[in-house]
């Protein structure tokens, strides 16, 4: 992903600070270096007339790589000092110091080479142009050797630290379970591993998953945007796919990872010009892994929907023999998945609610007919009869330690139980009961409500809200019955979607 790095610029002139109180000082040694070149490079000059100027030039310029410095300025010492500020106030130790003087008695060259940290000590009258241009070619290439050593230094910090970024970011990326945090998981950790939280957050759009053979399904994305999917993004996802590659056309990279499953997220970077090339092979050897995780996502979502179907078709059998539509389940599953989200449910806990949910009646699969269809109210010996069904239901479901199941078993077996202590099978009081179990508790009842039943007709809404009301905090945990009907408009919707 190299094609990712901007074009190397020309290469910028080396910058000498020239510090002296003579003006004369600074025209000569100019006309004498304008021919100058290193490597390519020719000279910058910058002016300073005396110490205090040159510290101002030196905090604000980054960049400088000689400084010629004369000793007595405003001061007998003022270069001295300013030598010693640079290195141990500025903690500059990469700009090479020349001291010039023209009253070498003022500052003798043995004590100035042992007290001060410098790199040359010339008097005026000595420096002629060879003098002049042999000790500019030693000091700047000293420097250009010295900043190319501190550069590997940075370079390798970087990638230390890069590397420490990428094992966090993917450490966060493999505990994801689902397609949908695995998405928005690793648009996040992108933007943290290339530190573009201020430039690019909101304009890194999507990661997407191919869907079929010439649609694309948007997974996640950060921004605003509202048309992301323009015609020339799709010509590059297009491309992309094609030809099986990552590719960066003007500001926008689209990343192409396949995986063993046969299909392949596709990655979508804007702004990427601004990509370092050390950010670019982090990002390269983060995404390599997430293929990896993205394969693990797709078969692990693959077992919860067969899970989660062989659950409901499950469900539809046991609906069907008490001649309830199979629809029963999925409104069932899907007014426990509302009240979960309403109450603040974590999300994981939400999808094995909204999954076990349809097992809630499963023991009604060993309630005889003559019980089950009974049209009229059942009698004392039919009742203990029918009230068997949740300890039978947790027989068929306990042991097992997916955590769907683990959630079935304790719906099936506690969601008779009322918030008062009066329920059965085990007489639970309050939050005794397991928070699912009362959850559809809730559901069950308005469903049951709601609908026609072959002992009962349908309620109106304005009834089944008052019952409701009338019942929580005896029946049916009142935080919940609040929820259902704070978000009635919403339960109502989804009898719409799933009616009998």
């Amino acid at each position: 992903m190299s094609f990712l790095s901007s074009p190397s610029p020309k290469l910028a002139p080396w910058k000498v600070l020239l510090v002296d109180d003579e003006p004369d000082i600074h025209d000569v040694t100019k006309l004498t270096l304008s021919r100058f070149r290193l490597d390519g490079r020719a000279l910058s000059f910058v002016h300073a007339y005396s110490g205090a100027e040159a510290k101002e030039v030196l905090a604000r310029e980054q960049d400088i790589a000689l400084v010629f410095l004369d000793v007595v300025m405003e001061q007998e010492d003022s270069g001295l000092e300013v030598a010693r500020w640079m290195r141990q106030e500025l903690d500059n130790q990469f700009t090479r110091i020349v001291l010039r003087t023209g009253q070498p008695g003022q500052a003798p060259e043995e004590r100035v080479i042992v007290n001060y940290d410098i790199n040359d000590y010339k008097e005026k009258t000595e420096l002629d142009r060879t003098k002049l241009f042999t000790t500019t070619f030693a000091a700047l290439r000293a420097y250009r050797d010295i900043m190319k050593v501190e550069e590997a230094r940075i370079a390798q910090l970087n990638y230390r630290e890069g590397l420490e970024r990428v094992i966090a970011a993917s450490a966060h990326i493999f505990q994801q379970r689902n397609l949908k945090d695995f998405a928005n998981g690793l648009l996040q950790q992108v933007v943290a591993l290339l530190r573009l939280e201020n430039s690019m957050l909101l304009r890194l759009r999507a990661a997407t998953a191919i869907s079929g053979e010439n649609e694309y399904e948007i997974l996640a994305k950060i921004g605003d945007e509202e048309n992301i999917l323009t015609p020339e993004l799709l010509a590059q996802l297009d491309d992309a796919k094609s030809n099986r590659i990552s590719k960066v056309q003007g500001d926008t990279y689209v990343g192409y990872f396949p995986n063993s499953s046969g299909k392949a997220s596709l990655l979508v970077l804007k702004g990427v010009e601004e990509i370092s090339e050390i950010d670019t092979k982090l990002l390269e050897v983060f995404c390599s892994g997430v293929a990896i995780a993205f394969d693990n996502i797709l078969l692990t979502q693959e077992i919860t929907d067969t899970q989660a179907e062989l659950i409901l078709r499950l469900g539809d059998v046991v609906e069907s023999r008490s001649n309830e539509a199979g629809n029963h389940v999925r409104r069932m599953s899907e007014v426990c998945h509302l009240l979960a989200v309403a109450s603040g449910m974590p999300d994981d806990e939400v999808a094995v609610l909204r999954h076990a949910a349809p097992m809630h009646d499963i023991g009604k699969i060993a309630t005889p007919d003559a019980v089950l269809l009974k049209p009229g109210k059942l009698d004392a010996a039919e009742w203990e009869i029918m009230k068997q069904h949740p300890a039978v239901g947790l027989s068929i479901l306990d042991g097992s330690q997916r955590p769907i199941l683990k959630a079935a078993a304790v719906i099936a077996h506690q969601h008779h139980e009322k918030f008062d202590g009066s329920g059965y099978p085990q007489g639970l009081r309050g939050e005794n009961i397991h928070l699912y179990a009362r959850i559809v508790a809730v559901a069950d009842v308005f469903d049951a409500l709601m609908h026609k039943r072959c002992y009962k007709d349908a309620w109106p809404v304005e009834q089944v809200v008052s019952h409701l009301r009338e019942v929580a905090g005896q029946h049916l945990d009142p935080v919940y019955v609040e929820h259902l009907i704070n978000n009635i408009d919403k339960a109502l919707a989804i009898n719409e979607r799933f009616p009998d």
